[in-house]
């Protein structure tokens, strides 16, 4: 087995010394005593856990149910414990057979575990609402209340004990096998790019980094690079497509969810027309919004049509700075800590302690993420550091998740975790507090229009973009039950949605047509995307209240980030005044974007 990463190192790069995380407070290495000691742990209170409570919920009383959760929540943690080492592990050693085959074997193993208390929530979600109310009037049994609260949304969904073991047992070789496919296919393409004395063999997070180059040249030659190697790879890609389509459709159809995304609204606690009303709002604002932008964008650069591979290009003036590694940090704590020192302090904490992997290298997943692990740990952050202002956002984004994690563990396992809907809150949060410290600190009158660009780019790619990714989901998705859908349709529907999105400002060319085939979303968490844009336009929305000297917002906004998943939308914000329901909220938040190409255009 290839030597893992599981101490605090560092990698030289232009960006200055690059962590890799530590990941010795989950587990040691792979063969950890300790590991093999959770694990039959966990296999021998299960047991024990269906012996003492299957069939037996009913008849509890509330300090009862209260201790059975307790133990089940216990469980649960050290599972999640288990399940974070393995996906942390494989994650930056994606290309790493063995560590493949350690990752599918723990997850048979947590599965075969988790199958023993499968029986619980499913024996929950059937007692009746009586004998539940009964039970929860005990102050230990309350404490639950929201997690209850939120498995029993899915009643109306679950199936019988016998088929949603199966399910349980068969995601292993279903789902999670082709999510598993996809993957090592992303880490092991080399993708050719041109130029130079000879060709370079790159990765695709490499490959993507050269898309925002300065260069109009080193742009195009990643855009083809990546269209090739996309294009080489798109029977495997559209075949991974369309079997997690059609295995989403299949299961859909036996819990009767109305929609393809019903799942994921569910569990983000929205209902699907509050969904589709956020979704219009954007589209009604493409031309408002994106098209305006990069109208202007095509005038920055002399040309009447933007190729694809200038949409994330810096401004022309852009002298393309580059960060260190040092900077970047210094730069979002300061900004963390002028809104609040103890945001700053957290925050902190995961650059002194190994908690962020930084430094791109082959066999590590291409993208960025925070992982809450379990909370009697920490949560993990990774991404891949170039060094552009774009990755001091992604940083900020990350930490924003990071610190919403450690302030939401005290409410345990089953409570902690968010709707992605308010899990993209903290994130983004995050990111505007950097952005408007270092705007706030920029003289330059050349320099503030270079980072509000990148700013209204940035919320391009997380409002206009992210719904454009859902439509193309929607299609998907729609189109999948009359039969597989081609490569060359999968492209089809994606330049559709793209031309729409981005608007009249570009010139879109065939090559493009795979760039669908490299998004995990699509497969890791069907309908995910929206989350994104859902969180841009309520932190958009926050943050003009913030700015217009809301009393007491720091400790509210503090208060809102510690309460978990305790509390949905409407009681998370009310105290700011803000009310997700009323369509002025989104115009409001969309408003922000407006008012910053507005800016850009007095510029002009």
């Amino acid at each position: 087995m290839t030597k893992t990463r599981t101490h605090q190192t560092r990698q030289k790069s232009q960006s200055g010394d690059l962590p890799n995380w530590n990941l010795n407070d989950l587990y040691r290495r792979p063969k950890s005593p300790k590991l093999k000691a959770d694990i039959a742990w966990a296999r021998s209170e299960s047991k024990k856990f269906r012996k003492a409570f299957e069939g037996r919920l009913k008849g509890l009383d509330g300090n009862g149910l209260a201790r059975a959760i307790s133990r089940y929540e216990k469980i649960t943690e050290r599972l999640g414990r288990v399940m974070s080492y393995g996906h942390l592990l494989h994650a930056t050693h994606i290309s790493d057979a063995e560590i493949s085959a350690f990752f599918q074997t723990l997850q048979e193993k947590v599965t075969d575990i988790s199958t023993e208390i499968l029986f619980f929530t499913l024996e929950l979600n059937r007692l009746g609402e009586t004998v539940l109310k009964k039970q929860l009037k005990s102050p230990k049994a309350a404490r639950y209340a929201p997690w209850i609260r939120d498995c029993r949304v899915f009643r109306r969904h679950q199936l019988s004990d016998e088929v949603e073991k199966l399910l349980h047992e068969k995601s292993l070789t279903s789902h999670n096998a082709w999510i598993r496919l996809f993957g090592e296919t992303m880490a092991d393409i080399r993708f050719r790019v041109e130029g130079g004395k000879k060709p370079k063999q790159m990765t695709l997070a490499d490959t993507l980094n050269l898309l925002s180059d300065k260069k109009a040249q080193v742009r195009k030659r990643g855009a083809k690079a990546l269209s090739r190697g996309l294009a080489k790879n798109i029977r495997v890609l559209s075949l991974i497509t369309n079997t997690l389509a059609k295995d989403k459709e299949i299961e859909d159809q036996w819990r009767r969810y109305p929609h393809p995304a019903s799942y994921r609204n569910l569990s983000n606690q929205v209902e699907d027309e509050f969904v589709d009303a956020l979704i219009g709002a954007v589209k009604d604002s493409y031309p408002r919004l994106s098209h305006r932008y990069y109208r202007l964008k095509a005038k920055w650069f002399g040309v009447r049509k933007l190729n694809t591979w200038d949409r994330n290009a810096p401004l022309p003036e852009d002298s393309n700075r580059h960060y260190s590694w040092g900077e970047a940090r210094q730069i979002v704590l300061s900004a963390f800590g002028g809104f609040a020192p103890e945001m700053s302090e957290i925050a902190g904490r995961f650059f002194d302690h190994g908690w962020i992997d930084a430094a791109p290298r082959p066999g590590k997943d291409s993208g960025a993420f925070a992982h809450p692990t379990v909370p009697s740990v920490h949560p993990y952050v990774m991404l891949n550091y170039h060094g552009k202002g774009r990755d001091v956002m992604t940083l900020a984004h990350e930490l924003g998740h990071g610190v919403h994690q450690v302030l939401a563990a005290p409410q345990g396992a089953l409570m902690s975790d968010t709707p992605l809907t308010l899990a993209e809150t903290a994130s983004v949060f995050g990111e505007m507090l950097t952005f408007q410290a270092m705007l706030k600190t920029e003289k330059s009158a050349k320099r503030r229009r270079i980072l509000l660009a990148g700013k209204v780019e940035d919320m391009m790619n997380t409002v206009v973009r992210q719904i454009a990714f859902h439509q193309f989901e929607e299609r998907v998705h729609g189109e999948r039950p009359q039969g597989e859908l081609s490569a060359q349709r999968l492209g089809e529907i994606w330049m559709e949605v793209q031309r729409e999105s981005l608007g009249p400002a570009f010139r879109f060319d065939d090559e493009y047509s795979p760039f669908w085939a490299y998004i995990p979303h699509f497969l890791h968490a069907p309908f995910y995307v929206y989350a994104y844009a859902f969180g841009d336009c309520l932190v958009n929305s926050l943050y003009d209240v913030f700015q217009n000297g809301h009393p007491g917002f720091e400790a509210k906004y503090f208060d809102m980030l510690k309460a978990g998943g305790t509390l949905r939308h409407k009681q998370l914000l009310a105290p700011f005044g803000l009310d997700a329901s009323d369509p002025a909220f989104w115009n409001r938040g969309l408003g922000v974007v407006s008012r910053f190409i507005d800016e850009l255009e007095d510029a002009l």
